[in-house]
């Protein structure tokens, strides 16, 4: 239960401290007053002022905010008011906090290759032989140099996971060079029981403390899970996929299993959670970026704001709509985790 309570305040407090920099950094370039910072919500834990802005940590730590001169009415008028900035400021504000959570994936996935996976070398080799595979059966060894796979010349490990992963139950030859010889393996990958793809059991030859290849690779995980999130979130308003949505409980749920499992399982976990954060953010629902995006668009196309009260109007219905959305899924999270028993 305490490494649930750790790790789920380290993961939630990570994303949303990020999410709300995003806002108050470009806020503040944009010479827009930050009345306060906040990470939680409740009664103030701790707090301290700064620079013009009150900042405090708060007793419940799933949420945060960043109150901005000009978000209410009344202080439209005021000095270095976030209503009286352009179109593409405001926008840019607003749209900082997704990014950053972007951001903060692009560093985590980095995080993961630079200081604990490594990077594959090249030529690629094999670093691991996992004991009664079907690798090491065939006759693979650790420092074994990849020429090619199934008949394909090999320049990258993704490259070799690929082929690997298509032929589950078909035999492939494997071709590498060990110690000036030239040696070919044939060996049947085995289907994996969850995903079904092809695997033999072996892992690359790796080199950690590489900034810029961990970096692109950071950069491509994040695009790729960008595009698989948004294909399921499509899927899911199509019908075509069945919704499996989990709120803040089932998150701490998975939170707290993952953080057994270790800190690089970790890393990912906050990644992954770091882009729904963004994504779930630029959806048009009211009181998210997203609308208040929207909003935005329209003025500019019109060439005026939206009426502030029906706006905040609308933003103050979809504010309600959300807590009760979370309310029921929190509901459906405690059922299926048989808190209630």
């Amino acid at each position: 239960m305490l490494i649930t309570i750790i790790s789920s305040v380290f993961v939630f407090g990570l994303l949303i401290f990020c999410h709300e920099l995003g806002h108050f950094i470009v806020a503040k370039r944009a010479g827009v007053t930050v009345r306060e910072f906040a990470l939680g919500f409740g009664p103030k834990a701790v707090s301290w002022h700064s620079g013009g802005t009150d900042y405090s940590l708060r007793v419940f730590p799933l949420g945060g905010f960043v109150r901005l001169v000009g978000e209410d009415p009344e202080e439209v008028e005021e000095p270095g008011s976030f209503q009286k900035q352009k179109v593409l400021t405001r926008f840019a504000i607003i749209a900082a906090g997704p990014l950053m959570n972007f951001l903060l994936a692009v560093l985590l996935f980095s995080l993961i290759y630079f200081a604990f996976l490594g990077i594959a070398t090249f030529p690629v080799q094999v670093g691991q032989v996992t004991e009664g595979e079907r690798a090491e059966a065939a006759g693979l060894r650790e420092g074994d140099t990849f020429l090619t796979v199934d008949g394909e010349a090999i320049e990258t490990w993704e490259h070799v996971v690929q082929i690997i992963n298509r032929n589950p139950g078909r035999e492939i030859d494997i071709v590498v060079e060990r110690e000036g010889e030239v040696l070919t393996f044939s060996v049947v990958p085995k289907a994996d029981e969850e995903t079904g793809r092809g695997l033999i059991g072996i892992g690359p030859k790796s080199q950690r403390f590489l900034l810029l290849p961990s970096l692109r690779l950071g950069l491509q995980n994040t695009w790729n899970l960008i595009n698989l999130i948004i294909v399921s979130l499509v899927g899911m308003v199509a019908g075509r996929i069945p919704a499996d949505i989990a709120g803040p409980v089932g998150i701490i749920s998975i939170v707290g299993e993952v953080a057994q499992t270790g800190i690089v399982n970790l890393l990912s976990l906050s990644a992954v959670l770091s882009i729904n954060l963004g994504l779930i953010n630029l959806l048009p629902i009211p009181a998210l970026d997203g609308s208040r995006l929207v909003f935005l668009l329209v003025e500019g196309v019109r060439g005026r704001p939206v009426d502030p009260k029906k706006e905040g109007f609308i933003h103050f219905v979809g504010f309600t709509m959300l807590i009760l959305l979370m309310i029921i899924i929190a509901y459906r999270d405690l059922i299926r985790l048989d808190i209630f028993r």
